[in-house]
């Protein structure tokens, strides 16, 4: 899936509860009290009356006792919110029934046994979006984590497989279209208005891969021979209206399924592989068996409609999805504590097969940026924990930056350390082992360790210990030695105060100052508290070049003159590390301001050295544009804020801004000659078109910094001669953050053109709340009253209220006014989307970080929100974390 309790019994259930829990307070559920299931249920047979407003649900279980778990009477099936109708065993019906709270127990005095069980649920009435739920007229299911036990009582536990026969019954008017897991075996017309269709499954699943669709729909269809020589059928099913924006989505599809053979030695293993678009989902997309089922955002793209960034999106979730088919599907998680297995292994590769389809190393920064936007801060914060957690109480709210990308990271790190050929030993190994399993991080890291031949002992640390290590660098040199001196320390997080020292591999390469080469690159393992490398034949101190590739998720603390990052910026030829470069020579000046170390000579000297870095960037002709766009984009507020022990985020904001502004104005004509250069490059999605769109937009950036009416003429001139969505966006991003009648007619042409497209229109509602202008709150407050927004569609409540969340400018506003905001959307959000809702409160929950004022006004309405009768169980866990 891309970034979702029962009480304690004998019969062997991991979800072992507190005592006595509050209903406020939901039960504890820890990763140590894991049992097996003490019932298999080897087949599940489903048939579907649908209707939007009341579908009838008959599931029969085929069950046998476990020999492998602890033998128990009953069984116990999962159910929330649902009504018994009827109960079966063996086909007579049945009083051996009691309800648990939510839970259906069934007693069962023999070894195997038939259960039949019927319930009616109402569809248009799940705003939660789990489980069965109707979206615009259409029926569609979102199961994992716990959504099946929505659908009908079963044992909704990932290690619980069984193979599915669905049939489903429908109006044929209203729901043309049925689709399932698995192979389409037979469908047909009743006597009256009604049709059906059945469907079979022959991969064991857990029930978080079940999956049902039935609707108005239409096809873009093709195919795919795999490696064996079988041709899938391909379909992507859309809304009338949406087929033409389908195309690249089918070809992203494609390049997967072709990718994923050549790479990993996976081939799909149905006749079919069906994805359906829709257009109210809590996530990005889930990967259930054979019918994938996305947001219309990673689905639908054209160059009217979507941006480059949107292409790419599309394109990676599709693979990621696809990718599940085994890293998730054919081996699948044992407990929900094993979530990165799946998650983390996944992210990486899509990761790869981004790098593969585009520019590795511009996409290795682009994840960077991500893992330390999102990750990073997480890791230090009150939400910390490792990527296989020790304890939850609502999984939906582990679907984290930690447990996928930080899981990618920890991946990556061996796969580094053991190199591409021997990783993909180790990764056959652990497909071949496990296929048809529910397995366990320790599974995938066993079989790499014996696939790779490789000892991953200590490396086990980064599967149980929260935090992202501070690894202390310096270089000594004497006589013709260079002496890299390193250590690290793992931050303590909540539950773990005290760390050891884990395993970093750290790619490093030492550069001549004289010729400004380097002699080749080495992998140095640090493993220890402390540890020395030496190196011979420097007559003079070289220059370190560390973490290159960004081989490992870590905090590099090195103490380096800023005029040596000036030659790793203009010298270092591994892409990242001169990336890396330029960041810390402005972090390092920013830092500085902020904190108020420097006077204006020396602020005014600091920013004249970045723009020279800029200046070099902006002459290089060795670069491609798509690496210089990402050379030329500033460290965000929020990374500038994680690397300070308390942060003021007006101050940050204020200085980051007048850099930009100062930059802007020193390299002005170099920014608009860059700006009249990309302009001439026509549209595409070649990597040289895709580099010209990207520096056009940071060229306006900085020119409507140092300039406004220069920046604001050449924006404006750029929105209305746009052909594509990735210049129009670009420009107008520009212009909402600026005052003027070009930014009211830019937004209200932009609206008028797309009013009828709602991912654009998304676009439109983002492009305000994350803008700089100094209204924004007030702009925010007012698209809340507009037509088209609706607090019941996940994308438009995302697309309004998150944008602004993360928007440090809009969010930390000096009166608190940002922070009542958000608390506001989570406590209206929380009845209706309680997954939705909880993720608002990270932001808030940050609030130990920043300086006094703000900080005990964000703790105040965290506890306002705790204080809120009938919260979710998911948006209390994240807020008393958050307190503490």
């Amino acid at each position: 899936m891309d970034i979702a309790r029962t009480p304690s019994t004998p019969d062997g259930n991991p979800e072992l509860a507190d005592a006595a829990p509050s209903p406020h307070e939901p039960p504890t559920i820890r990763r140590e009290d894991y049992r097996p299931f003490p019932w298999l249920v080897p087949e599940v047979a489903l048939d579907f009356d649908l209707g939007l407003d009341a579908t009838r649900v008959v599931s029969t279980l085929t069950v046998a006792r476990n020999a492998k778990a602890d033998h128990s009477s009953t069984i116990r099936l999962n159910g929330d919110g649902l009504e018994v109708l009827s109960v079966k065993v063996d086909g007579e019906m049945s009083n051996s029934w009691t309800m648990d709270g939510d839970d259906l127990l069934v007693t069962l005095p023999g070894d195997a046994h038939e259960i039949a069980v019927a319930t009616e649920i109402d569809p248009s009435a799940n705003t939660q979006l789990m489980g069965l739920y109707a979206s615009d007229g259409m029926l569609c299911t979102q199961c994992e984590a716990e959504g099946f036990r929505r659908i009908t009582f079963f044992p909704d536990r990932p290690d619980v497989l069984s193979t599915y026969r669905v049939r489903m019954t429908g109006d044929a008017e209203t729901f043309p279209v049925l689709l399932c897991n698995g192979n389409l075996e037979a469908s047909g017309k009743n006597d009256d208005d009604t049709h059906w269709a059945e469907w079979h499954d022959p991969w064991p699943k857990p029930s978080y891969l079940f999956a049902l669709v039935a609707g108005q729909l239409v096809a873009n269809t093709d195919s795919f021979t795999t490696m064996s020589g079988r041709e899938v059928t391909l379909n992507i099913y859309v809304r009338e209206g949406d087929l033409d924006r389908t195309g690249h989505a089918m070809e992203s599809l494609k390049k997967s399924m072709e990718w994923d053979e050549e790479t990993f030695g996976r081939e799909y293993d149905l006749d079919l592989f069906n994805i359906v678009a829709v257009s109210d989902f809590n996530m990005g997309a889930m990967e259930n068996k054979g019918l994938n089922v996305f947001n219309t955002k990673y689905v639908l793209a054209d160059e009217d409609t979507a941006t480059d960034g949107d292409f790419d999106g599309v394109e990676g979730v599709i693979a990621h999805e696809y990718f599940h088919n085994w890293s998730g599907n054919r081996v699948t998680c044992r407990d929900w504590f094993q979530l990165s297995l799946k998650e983390g292994f996944t992210v990486l590769r899509d990761q790869l097969f981004s790098q593969d389809m585009g520019s590795e190393p511009v996409k290795r920064i682009e994840d960077v940026r991500v893992l330390r936007g999102a990750q990073f801060p997480e890791d230090s914060g009150p939400l910390a924990h490792p990527i296989r957690p020790d304890s939850y109480r609502e999984i939906s709210n582990f679907y984290t930056a930690t447990v996928y990308n930080k899981g990618a990271e920890v991946i990556r790190m061996m796969r580094t350390m053991c190199g591409p050929e021997r990783f993909r030993k180790g990764t056959d190994l652990y497909f071949e082992r496990h296929d048809g399993e529910a397995a366990t991080c320790e599974d995938f890291v066993k079989a790499i360790e014996d696939g790779a031949g490789l000892d991953l002992k200590q490396f086990r640390l980064w599967y149980s210990q929260a935090g992202t290590p501070r690894v202390s660098v310096r270089v000594e040199h004497e006589g013709d030695t260079a002496t890299l001196r390193l250590s690290q320390v793992v931050p303590a997080t909540p539950g773990q105060p005290d760390k050891q020292p884990m395993p970093i591999p750290l790619k490093v390469a030492l550069f001549d100052r004289a010729n400004g080469q380097h002699k080749g690159e080495e992998l140095v393992i640090l493993d220890k508290a402390e540890d020395s490398v030496t190196f011979s034949g420097f007559v003079e101190k070289p220059v370190l070049s560390i973490n290159r590739g960004f081989s490992a998720p870590v905090t590099i603390e090195r103490d380096i003159p800023a005029e040596d990052l000036v030659f790793l910026a203009a010298n270092d030829d591994d892409p990242f590390a001169r990336y890396e470069a330029l960041q810390d020579l402005v972090v390092r000046h920013l830092k500085q301001a902020v904190e108020g170390e420097l006077d204006d000579a020396d602020r005014a000297e600091a920013r004249e050295a970045i723009a020279g870095a800029f200046r070099a960037v902006l002459a290089d002709e060795s670069l491609d544009d798509l690496m210089r766009g990402e050379l030329l984009v500033l460290p965000t507020e929020t990374y500038l804020a994680e690397t300070m022990l308390v942060a003021d985020p007006g101050r940050i904001h204020a200085e980051r801004q007048a850099l930009r502004a100062a930059i802007g104005s020193a390299l002005e004509e170099e920014f608009a000659a860059l700006h009249t250069r990309a302009s001439a490059v026509p549209y595409s999605l070649s990597a040289e078109a895709r580099g010209a769109r990207k520096v056009k937009t940071q060229a306006l950036l900085y020119l409507a910094a140092g300039n406004a009416d220069r920046g604001r003429d050449l924006a404006w001139s750029q929105y209305s001669g746009a052909d594509n969505m990735t210049d129009r966006q670009g420009a107008l991003m520009v212009l909402a953050g600026m005052s003027g009648i070009e930014r009211t007619d830019a937004l209200l042409d932009f609206y008028n053109r797309y009013k009828g497209n709602a991912l654009v229109v998304d676009k439109w509602f983002t492009l305000q709340a994350s803008s700089m202008h100094p209204d924004v709150l007030e702009h925010v407050k007012a698209l809340a009253d507009h037509p088209q927004f609706t607090m019941k569609n996940p994308n438009r409540v995302r697309s309004l209220y998150m944008a602004f969340a993360y928007n440090p400018h809009a969010f930390h506003a000096e009166d608190g006014e940002g922070y009542k905001l958000v608390a506001d959307v989570i406590l209206a959000l929380d009845p209706i989307n309680p997954q939705t809702a909880a993720r608002f409160v990270p932001q808030l929950g940050r609030w130990r970080r920043i300086e006094p004022k703000r900080s005990a006004m964000m703790k105040a309405q965290l506890e306002r929100i705790a204080a809120a009768p009938k919260l979710s169980r998911d948006t209390y866990e994240q807020v008393s974390r958050s307190l503490g």
